[in-house]
């Protein structure tokens, strides 16, 4: 099982017309999780919430697009959610990728396709991201799904 640690990343979508890669944001700490796409009137990208089962989008300033993803990184959901709502917790799910509403659509995110995340080696120097990449093959979360939300955390 893979541990995740706060960064950046990126996320691959395979479709019919070939791949797609997307700049991504790793929230993986408790404190990450919780700041999420607060105080942001939009997302270059997306971003990871993880370990993670479900969201809410209290005191967002726009609506998202939120995919559910399970242990192997497929596709178990994906809901656009305006701001003010609570998602309902996803079983399975173990992480959460979240982008502007209406993103997904345009990069083929939908049920039953797996994605590919990778976090990007730190610059000589840095902190706080992850050193090693993985694949969705490989990949996993430590830890039980927790209640995170791209506004806060409800719980985790």
């Amino acid at each position: 099982m893979r541990t995740w640690r706060d960064g950046d990343g990126t996320l691959t979508v395979g479709t019919d017309s070939g791949t797609r890669e997307v700049p991504l944001r790793i929230a993986a700490s408790y404190r990450a999780r919780t700041k999420g796409l607060l105080g942001r009137d939009g997302i270059e990208g997306a971003m990871m919430l993880t370990p993670c089962g479900s969201v809410h989008t209290f005191r967002m300033r726009f609506p998202i697009d939120v995919v559910y993803l399970d242990r192997k990184f497929t596709v178990l959901a994906v809901r656009t959610m305006k701001p003010g709502r609570l998602g309902l917790p996803r079983l399975r799910a173990r992480h959460v990728v979240e982008a502007e509403a209406g993103a997904m659509e345009r990069w083929g995110v939908r049920p039953g396709v797996r994605v590919e995340l990778s976090a990007t080696a730190p610059a000589s120097g840095s902190s706080g991201t992850s050193g090693a990449s993985g694949t969705s093959g490989a990949s996993g979360a430590s830890g039980a799904s927790g209640a995170s939300g791209a506004s806060g955390a409800s719980g985790a």
